[in-house]
């Protein structure tokens, strides 16, 4: 339950992002076919950044060091492009404009996930 949790907040703060940023959309036929973009893009995110996030972290610890964190940022603009280019792999409607709309787009939906997971539990309380 908690997975399925967790990909409603992120396409729920992919959404969001579309609205927010300028070069992310996604053009859906209809409002259905936009949610379900939205969820397989968001699918898309989660496994991207579960697989390919720790590799970079361990292999460029010390770009991180050196620029004090910094450099988390571009790695995510990057992950976020990545993402953009395997949805058009996939013939999704998600688009990215460029580094500076992926870089926008990663810290906007880093901030709406941690706000919406500030709101939203991880799972169910279990009685």
């Amino acid at each position: 339950m908690g997975f399925l949790i967790r990909l409603a907040i992120t396409a729920v703060a992919l959404w969001v992002t579309t609205l927010i940023v300028p070069g992310v959309e996604v053009n859906g036929r209809d409002g259905v076919d936009t949610a379900v973009t939205l969820v397989v893009v968001a699918l898309i995110f989660g496994v991207v950044n579960a697989v390919l996030k720790p590799l970079i972290r361990g292999v460029g610890c010390v770009f991180y060091l050196l620029t004090l964190g910094l450099f988390a940022l571009v790695v995510n603009a990057l992950l976020f492009l990545l993402t953009d280019w395997i949805a058009g792999l996939f013939d999704l409607s998600f688009e990215v404009d460029g580094f500076w709309a992926a870089f926008w787009g990663a810290i906007v939906m880093a901030v709406v996930t941690w706000l919406i997971s500030v709101v939203v539990p991880n799972r169910l309380d279990e009685r």
